[in-house]
């Protein structure tokens, strides 16, 4: 039974790689090489069947459509976004075609269209490592999620062009689709908490999303996106993201081992892999600086580049419409930088720290509106973070407290809160320059209440680094989090399920008589 097989190979590197502190999904790229390399050695016959290819197929849809769930579409059309893709994408080809045509002796017909490939950043692993720290709606997230999406629909145009096919005149039917937001609101109000919630997100990206974008010759991936976008503005479309969570974890797995189990590599593939390896930061630092030319900061700008510096599972998808001869070493060039930019990403925060004095030189006099210094003038009271938490406190404090602000790094978010009448601005915590900007001569208190531990380690040492001396409270799950943040220098750090269960009780002693009446009746 194959299914056995992949379930234990890839547990068991998973949890290997794990311990040594990366992804499990390097685990998982490395147990498809390892039976691939099995099968070479023992003759025993280990190859993906079609059940690993549609469940690899169904991770990447389902992803996508948790991806649009977080999207908010008019953040994605930019300047930087719009601009940034479509310049390096021209740069890229322009550069690596000749390069190949003299390096590979190919003809140039063969050099554009690997050119091409190599051009696209991969969504799957950009989008997962940005999730997995929580920052696919910080600015960088947004901005690198952004040119994806532009590097996925330039993929779709070169992928109908190479197959010598175009939609059907159905595809136009998709610009009549944001008039069905109204009934997918309504669609996601009637499904609850259970499992109708999961399986409305499994018929959008899916059925509705995969199958029907397919049907009028459009991309699935694009669909799952698209449908998942659509929701985004939804108050339970987080909900329903965190319901796919292990669904599409699990399917996932089976996008990764299908990678490693499609061969070992010849001679030629390797040498193709290492020189696409050789030349791949050259990509991050082109993005780098078109993204500093956008007038992004040092810090947006590195981290967009870094979740963009690998290759393409899409650049896959467009050789196997134009040239199927070149999947393998093109497979092996996409695990490679799969395996380098996976752990450097874990580490990406601190790199820019260590190296930020050098890189902020190349930044421009004028920066990003989204980026622009903070001055708090006569705020007493500082929350960071204004999700449920953040805003709760907020609106708990406002009457006795005026002088109060609060902060997100999700700019659509503090927009939002600001229409609402809240005094809430866009800032991003673990960015060094948000702290070189800010001023905060009057502040007393800080609620520290990010969704992650790291944005409030950082906040809570920042602002001690800072000489700030009134109280920092925050928030969180566990109790091992809660040392680390006092360690980091917050006064309190309280357990978010245990003030929930005082709340609660408070609220039942405020309503309860102080002398309990007796009810009496006729039991009949």
């Amino acid at each position: 039974m194959p299914e056995a097989i992949w379930i234990t190979f890839a547990f068991g590197l998973g949890l290997l790689v794990k311990l040594v502190g990366l992804p499990p999904l390097v685990g998982y790229l490395a147990a498809g090489f390892v039976l691939s390399g099995i099968a070479e050695a023992t003759g025993v016959v280990i190859e993906e069947t079609n059940v690993l290819q549609h469940i690899a197929h169904l991770g990447v849809l389902l992803l996508l459509f948790t991806v649009g769930l977080k999207l908010k579409l008019r953040s994605i059309v930019s300047p930087e976004v719009i601009g940034g893709s479509l310049l390096h994408f021209g740069i890229t080809c322009a550069v690596f075609t000749p390069g190949l045509y003299l390096l590979m002796d190919i003809e140039w017909s063969t050099a554009l269209m690997l050119a091409i490939a190599l051009s696209f950043s991969s969504t799957v692993l950009a989008a997962k490592v940005l999730e997995s720290k929580r920052e696919l709606r910080a600015f960088h997230g947004r901005v690198a999620i952004g040119i994806l999406i532009m590097q996925d629909l330039i993929a779709l145009v070169v992928m109908s062009l190479a197959a010598g096919k175009t939609p059907s005149e159905w595809a136009l039917i998709v610009f009549g689709l944001p008039l069905l937001r109204p009934l997918l609101f309504r669609l996601l109000d009637a499904s609850g908490h259970d499992e109708l919630l999961v399986l409305l997100g499994l018929l959008l990206a899916l059925v509705v999303g995969g199958l029907g974008f397919e049907a009028v010759g459009l991309s699935s991936e694009l669909g799952a996106l698209v449908f998942g976008a659509m929701l985004a503005n939804h108050p339970r479309s987080q909900e329903l993201s965190k319901s796919l969570w292990s669904v599409k974890e699990v399917f996932l797995v089976g996008f990764f081992l299908q990678i490693g189990i499609g061969g070992l590599p010849d001679g030629d593939a390797l040498l193709f892999a290492v020189i696409a390896g050789l030349v791949l930061p050259l990509k991050g630092i082109l993005f780098f600086f078109l993204l500093l030319a956008f007038r992004l900061r040092a810090r947006s700008g590195f981290l967009s580049a870094l979740a963009l510096t690998n290759y393409s599972e899409f650049g896959l998808i467009v050789a196997s419409v134009a040239l199927p001869e070149w999947l393998v070493p093109l497979a092996i060039s996409v695990s490679l930088s799969f395996l380098v930019s996976a752990p450097i990403n874990r580490f990406a925060h601190g790199l820019y720290e260590r190296y930020a004095q050098g890189l902020s030189r190349y930044e421009g006099s004028k920066h990003h509106p989204d980026e622009q210094p903070l001055s708090l003038g006569d705020t007493r009271v500082l929350i960071m973070g204004m999700g449920r938490t953040g805003t709760a406190a907020y609106d708990w404090l406002i009457d006795d407290q005026p002088k109060l602000m609060g902060l997100d790094s999700d700019p659509a978010k503090a927009q939002q809160h600001q229409k609402e009448g809240r005094n809430v601005v866009f800032a991003d915590a673990e960015d060094a320059s948000f702290w070189n900007g800010l001023h905060m001569p009057a502040v007393q208190s800080v609620i520290l209440a990010m969704g992650d531990i790291e944005g409030k380690l950082i906040a809570a040492r920042m602002l001690r680094k800072l000489g700030f001396k009134g109280f920092i409270v925050a928030h969180t799950m566990y109790e091992d989090e809660a040392k680390q943040i006092r360690e980091a220098g917050a006064d309190e750090a309280y357990l978010t399920m245990s003030e929930t269960g005082v709340a609660l009780a408070s609220h039942l002693i405020d309503e309860t008589p102080a002398k309990p009446s007796l009810v009496t009746g006729n039991p009949e």
